[in-house]
């Protein structure tokens, strides 16, 4: 069937005649129809994709809503985080550091931020989530820096409790003989100070403290170190030198036997000789002396092995009592 025609009723010819419409008027036509529809269409689909989603779109949106309290959780973690490291920086600054005499760490640099350039330009491409995204990089960026600084803290304070332990096993601190080896008390030692010496009969000043014991008495080393001397020496007859570092030597004389050598590395603890009656003595003893920084100073002050306060008050003034010394 043919397309319907159109007439019209001419009322001056009184005749209908044929309506003809131009071709450009039934292209403007088509085309105002089309767009119509078009729009009709734009606008019920904005309509159902916006009050009526798509399964997959809920389950994005559901995502997105799950990402969202994800990110308030990691957010409060690092605030957690963040939290607990400067309690750990506190402790830092008010404990560790101050043991070794540590300046604290400054405060504008633990505070400090990553600046000279924008963190993660690379979000600027994210409308929506960049900014949410980027503060919690930022949180992430300086909380790996604090870890950073306080990383470096603990292996300073780690090198510096290396070298105290170093220090303190090297420094002199117990007695040269043990003392239930010795022929006498503690308290009625020869100490350190002006003695009247058993050969010349003159006040002379003793630089050790004497150790009375008999002879193959085990003597051991105060402190770690490195044997300096070890052989005869004029007066103090066989005798090793230790020099312990940090300013530190100690001085064992007259002994029977030497069980070190120059260059040994020795324990704090471990047997060097025998204790003997060699070079200037009267009686078997071991005359032992503790220099500091080439001055010789009162050993008795670095014999602290098993001493109470009170017996190390009464054994340091048995020693600064005169007597006569064996050597």
């Amino acid at each position: 069937m043919g397309r319907k025609e159109k007439f019209v009723y001419n009322i001056h010819t009184l005749t209908y005649e044929k309506v003809i419409v131009p071709f450009k008027t039934r292209i403007w036509q088509a085309f105002g129809f089309f767009s119509v529809v078009l729009v009709t269409a734009t606008a019920l689909l904005v309509a159902l994709y916006t009050y009526f989603p798509s399964p997959r779109e809920k389950e994005l949106l559901r995502e997105i809503d799950q990402m969202g309290y994800k990110y308030e959780q990691l957010n409060g973690q690092l605030d957690m985080m963040s939290k607990v490291l400067t309690n750990i920086q506190e402790r830092d600054a008010n404990v560790h550091r101050s043991v070794f005499g540590m300046d604290p760490i400054d405060q504008d640099i633990w505070n400090g931020g990553i600046g000279g350039h924008e963190a993660h330009p690379e979000l600027n491409a994210f409308k929506y989530s960049g900014e949410t995204i980027r503060a919690t990089l930022e949180k992430m960026d300086a909380l790996g820096l604090k870890l950073s600084i306080q990383s470096k803290s603990l292996d300073t304070i780690q090198q510096l409790a290396n070298n105290q332990q170093q220090m303190l096993a090297s420094i002199p601190s117990i007695k040269p003989v043990r003392e239930d080896k010795l022929q006498k008390s503690m308290n009625v030692l020869s100490g350190f100070g002006y003695r009247i010496h058993p050969v010349y009969k003159v006040k002379k000043f003793h630089e050790g403290v004497d150790f009375p014991a008999r002879i193959g008495t085990a003597i051991q080393s105060t402190g770690d170190g490195v044997v300096s001397e070890a052989g005869w020496h004029s007066g103090y007859g066989n005798c090793v030198r230790i020099s312990h570092g940090y300013g530190y030597e100690t001085w064992y004389a007259h002994m029977n036997h030497m069980d070190v050598r120059v260059g040994e590395k020795v324990k704090k603890g471990q047997k060097i000789g025998q204790v003997g009656d060699t070079g200037l003595s009267t009686a078997p003893h071991l005359h032992y002396e503790v220099h500091y920084k080439g001055s010789p100073i009162n050993p008795i002050n670095f014999c602290m092995d098993k001493l109470t306060p009170l017996e190390y008050q009464t054994l340091t003034n048995s020693a600064n009592t005169a007597n006569q010394s064996l050597d």
